[in-house]
This record gives structure tokens, C-alpha cells and sequence, in this order.
């Protein structure tokens, strides 16, 4: 299933996200071909090869207990038995279990190099591959790669970074990103390009030595937001100082009105000894 060839161009970017004129894809990559069953088998094989194979039951022969019968053979009325551990017994071995293996698949080289391609061409085809002139980083930045993806568009998209061979300090910067993978572009396999939306590859990975250009940082957050974004503090603040006041205000007049209540107390009592009745005198 391989359609006729075509040409791909990509739009460039710097590592910053400032735009470059579009570079053209190198045609023994990207040349339109896209084979379904292919992309099939290569990602199907490369799930399972993933799979640790674990999962273990034990068979009446590894079950402890059971060396000797529950009861003789003859004279019980009972169905004659062999073990405790048989299958049919609670706590008896499992018949048929899973038992630790492996699940690896093997798929030829050619195929492997296949379905890669066609994966990439599937993105190109969509407008998602982009490239970047060059990954410069001096230490790891995670807010800067950060800028990058949301700069291009891709937030909250699965983007997958191709880097010319291994670069640490892209790698570290990208790690935290939940949605970001990077990884150098010769590791690449058709199942981690059909999983991202978008790929930014580096220019010198595909063999484009991209001069560099005047570069714009990054805008940064505007003035307003900032001034909006104060006042519902300042109200917040406010409101919890009011709520504060109030509660240390409740606990002074509960103590007025005990203090005014204790001087009436002995009145009231003395106004009952008036009321009462005269003793009787002795005889």
C-alpha cells in the first residue's frame, strides 16, 4: 500500500519558537510512503516486547502438602483420593495457569525501517513535523522547553523531540513534562511516532545545517494580568482580617455580660430570704 512519491516541507523554528523560513524534508525519508500493515506489526510487536511476562500460578506439584492420601483407597464410601492438592480441592494446584514466559516478537530489520518511515510520513502528511535549527542549552531548563512547546501551539499536546544524537541537557529539561518526549533521533521507532501529535526534530539529525537567526526571547506575561491579579489578593487579605476581627471580638462581650450578670446574683438571693416564710419559734 504505497502511494506515488511526493516532496514534504516543514516549517522551522528556533530553539526560542521564533519562525524560519520552511525547510524542505529529505525525500529518502519523507517520500509519502505509508504502510498500514506494516505500522501495524512494528507497533504491535514493540507493546509486547514491553511486557515482562510475570504472571505465575502453582500447579498441584508445588503446592505444599498432599504427600499422602486423606483416606484408603477402600471401605470409606467416600470417592477415593490421592491428594489434598488436587485441582479439585480448595487449596489444590491450578491446571493450566500462567507460568512466567516471554512475549517478545521478532520483526525484521527492513520492516522495522518500514514502518518508521511510514510513521513519519503520516505525520508530514498532517503538517506535524516540525524542525528546530539547533537545541542549545547550557543547563537544563525545564520552563524554557516549556515556553518552546507553548510558543509553537502544541500545549497540552503529546509532543515528541528528536535530538541530534544524546543531549542530556535537553533530555533533563523535557523529563518533567508529562505530555513531552525526547529521545535522539536514531532511537526513534515508528510506535513512538505514531503516539506523539507533533514532532520537533533538530535540524542536524535529518542533515539540515541551519544558520542561525536574529532570535526573540520568549514574551513574557503582561502587565495587566499582573494588576488584575492583585486586587482579588488584596480583597482576599481583607476579608480574612474582617473574619479574624470578628472572632476575636465574640469572646469580649461574652465576657461583659458574665461580669454584669455576678453583681445581680446576690440581690436576687437576698430578695427570696425577704420573701420566705417566718420560722416558728420552739415552744
Amino acid at each position: 500500500m504505497a502511494d506515488t512519491t511526493q516532496t514534504f516541507e516543514a516549517a522551522a523554528y528556533t530553539a526560542n519558537g521564533t519562525a524560519r523560513d520552511h525547510v524542505a524534508l529529505p525525500e529518502t525519508l519523507f517520500d509519502g510512503t505509508v504502510n498500514m500493515p506494516v505500522m501495524h506489526q512494528a507497533v504491535k510487536a514493540f507493546l509486547a516486547n514491553q511486557r515482562q511476562g510475570n504472571a505465575a500460578t502453582k500447579t498441584r506439584g508445588f503446592v505444599a502438602g498432599g504427600n499422602q492420601k486423606p483416606w484408603r483407597q477402600k471401605g470409606t464410601g467416600r470417592a477415593r483420593q490421592g491428594s489434598i492438592r488436587a485441582p479439585h480441592w480448595v487449596g489444590g494446584g491450578t491446571v493450566f495457569g500462567p507460568i512466567p514466559r516471554s512475549y517478545a516478537q521478532y520483526v525484521p530489520r527492513q520492516v522495522r525501517a518500514l514502518a518508521r518511515k511510514s510513521a513519519f510520513n503520516a505525520r508530514a502528511r498532517e503538517g506535524a513535523v516540525m524542525v528546530i535549527d539547533r537545541f542549545a542549552y547550557d543547563e537544563p531548563k525545564t520552563s524554557r522547553l516549556a515556553a518552546l512547546v507553548a510558543r509553537l501551539g502544541l500545549e497540552g499536546r503529546k509532543v515528541l523531540i528528536l535530538t541530534n544524537g544524546v543531549n542530556e541537557q535537553v533530555y533533563l529539561s523535557g523529563r518533567n513534562l508529562p505530555a513531552v518526549h525526547v529521545m535522539p533521533y536514531a532511537d526513534v521507532s515508528a510506535y513512538h511516532v505514531l503516539w506523539s501529535d507533533a514532532v520537533l526534530v533538530e535540524g542536524a539529525a535529518i542533515g539540515h545545517d541551519l544558520p542561525p537567526v536574529a532570535d526573540t526571547e520568549p514574551e513574557p506575561r503582561p502587565k495587566r494580568e499582573r494588576a488584575e491579579s492583585k486586587p482579588k489578593k488584596t480583597a482576599r487579605k481583607a476579608a480574612a482580617k474582617k473574619s479574624a476581627a470578628k472572632r476575636g471580638a465574640a469572646p469580649a462581650k461574652r465576657k461583659t455580660t458574665t461580669a454584669r450578670a455576678k453583681p445581680s446574683a446576690p440581690k436576687k438571693s437576698a430578695a427570696k430570704k425577704s420573701s420566705g416564710k417566718p420560722k416558728k419559734r420552739g415552744k
